[in-house]
């Protein structure tokens, strides 16, 4: 089975996803059964492959190879690494729980929606998991797909506004780098990644393609001032539809820098460093300072996930600067474990968040702050989660919220105080919206009478909040496992990182 487990985690979610939409409406509770046995028997996948995961090598692990389109030298090529392997776990994880919230709750087309969760895991398991730039593409563009259908189908009354934004945002950005990889193609006649990251390439080739990628994956983090798609997506999608995209379709876009900007131009991700760090502390502060602003619980929290989004990218390019001085590569590798760090850690807890948000709105159908107030008199449970989500969302220490980011500062302190003291402003800012909004819901006299019915959490809502709560304490307690895997592939990667590509 090891030899195909990369294809199994993709292509039963996928073929999943088929076999429920034929159960029809008629057999919606069959439908969604089925869905459920499916996603489980991917998530069980994850077993065997991180028990059998050799955390000594960074070489690619449990690789399939065969020939795709052979006139262009296409392959079904795939294969994972430390920067892989956390990021698929996290996505087989969240899409039972995305399956699970919704259990009780979506109605309408019931099996489409489940279909569309399936199928939308597979498809993001294959971007993880695949070593030939055109299968990347591939997947990381029909993976719009069921998300579009998500917003669209099941989203709320903007959400035909919402979905072409969204869609026009990261479809248009991807087009770029599509012309990138023709362009690499051309100059080396291969797709594989493995390739494309050992061409030299001068230094205005090196530019381009370092603009063509960031024009792509900024989109889809979104980095400042591409960021504008998110919050209407967010606020318009199902909570199942924004548990995932703030989970694990955020994350695509820092793991592209990793496998495509950093290791393709590194003298031009060098020479552009600085952008991208200014782009990020502008992520960091003024999003903070925007979600304070917010009177839409979702629209606050889509904005806090910008903020908090900007630590990977300024924990991926802070090590430019670290690796160019030559005698910090002990801090280069601990800017680039923040930053995977802080995107396995933002996906329990933006999920954890979202879902919240959705507990409260299936009971009184409104997302406004000023609708709610002393929820933790009517629902104690809930109120307790909710509070420590909230807290690892301000990085509280024991959190996974903490690990990440006071990585990357302490990285950042190393390479210049001034930008390190600029991201430490989140822990204030991020504390501000946060404990505002938990303040105005959570705590204080019950403000009306629907709050005064609330019910709290039953079964279904306490595996969700259950789980998601033991993965947020367990890495902010216990990081060294996922530490432990990506290391030899952050150490592969400065070392390359650290070697010119210029010819001439």
């Amino acid at each position: 089975m090891f030899d195909v487990i990369l294809s199994l985690l993709i292509w039963v979610p996928i073929a999943g996803g088929v076999a429920v939409l034929t159960t029809g409406e008629r057999a919606a509770n069959g439908g969604k059964w089925l869905a459920l046995l499916v996603a489980l028997f991917t998530l069980g996948l994850c077993v065997p492959l991180w028990m059998s995961f050799d955390t000594t090598t960074a070489n690619l692990q449990f690789v399939e190879r065969v020939a795709w389109i052979r006139t262009f030298d296409i392959e079904y090529y795939l294969g994972i690494d430390g920067f892989s392997l956390p990021l698929i776990v996290l996505t087989c994880i969240i899409t039972v729980l995305v399956l699970v919230s919704a259990w009780e709750v979506i109605e309408y087309k019931a099996t489409q929606y489940y279909a569309a969760f399936l199928m939308l895991a597979g498809m993001m398991n294959g971007v993880f998991a695949a070593q030939d730039a055109i299968l990347f593409y591939v997947f990381f563009e029909a993976m719009l797909i069921p998300m579009f259908v998500i917003i669209g189908v099941w989203g709320g009354p903007k959400r035909v506004y919402a979905t072409f934004k969204f869609f026009l945002y990261t479809f248009l950005g991807s087009v770029f780098m599509l012309i990138g990889l023709v362009y690499l193609y051309l100059k080396g006649q291969s797709f594989q990644l493995i390739d494309l990251q050992s061409m030299t390439l001068n230094m205005t080739e090196q530019t381009w393609l370092f603009f063509a990628f960031l024009v792509a994956f900024a989109v889809k983090i979104p980095m400042f001032p591409v960021h504008t798609w998110l919050p209407d997506a967010h606020v318009e999608a199902p909570t199942g539809g924004s548990m995932v995209l703030a989970a694990v379709m955020l994350k695509i876009g820092g793991y592209g820098f990793l496998r495509f900007s950093m290791p393709i131009a590194p003298d031009a991700s060098a020479a552009y460093a600085w952008l991208i760090i200014t782009l990020s502390l502008i992520a960091v502060v003024y999003i903070g300072f925007v979600a304070l602003a917010q009177q839409d619980m979702k629209k606050l929290i889509a904005y806090s996930s910008i903020s908090h989004m900007g630590f990977v990218t300024l924990g991926l390019f802070i090590a430019f600067a670290l690796v160019l001085e030559g005698n910090a590569p002990d801090t280069a590798a601990l800017a680039v474990q923040g930053a995977m760090v802080q995107m396995i850690s933002h996906g329990f807890i933006s999920a954890a968040m979202f879902g919240a948000v959705g507990v409260l709105y299936d009971r009184v159908h409104s997302r406004q702050i000023a609708d709610y107030g002393g929820v933790m008199n009517t629902m104690p449970w809930f109120g307790a989660f909710m509070v420590l989500f909230a807290m690892a969302n301000c990085g509280l220490p024991g959190t996974s919220g903490f690990v990440g980011e006071f990585m990357v500062i302490l990285a950042a302190v190393k390479a210049n105080f001034w930008i390190a003291f600029a991201a430490a402003l989140t822990l204030i800012i991020g504390a501000a919206y946060t404990l505002w909004l938990v303040k105005r819901v959570i705590f204080g006299d019950v403000a009306n009478s629907n709050v005064a019915e609330l019910q709290d959490l039953n079964s279904r809502e306490w595996i969700v909040m259950g789980v998601l709560a033991f993965f947020v304490l367990l890495i902010g307690l216990w990081p060294a496992p996922l530490i432990d895997v990506m290391q030899p592939s952050v150490e592969a990667l400065l070392k390359h990182l650290a070697q010119t590509k210029l010819i001439g």
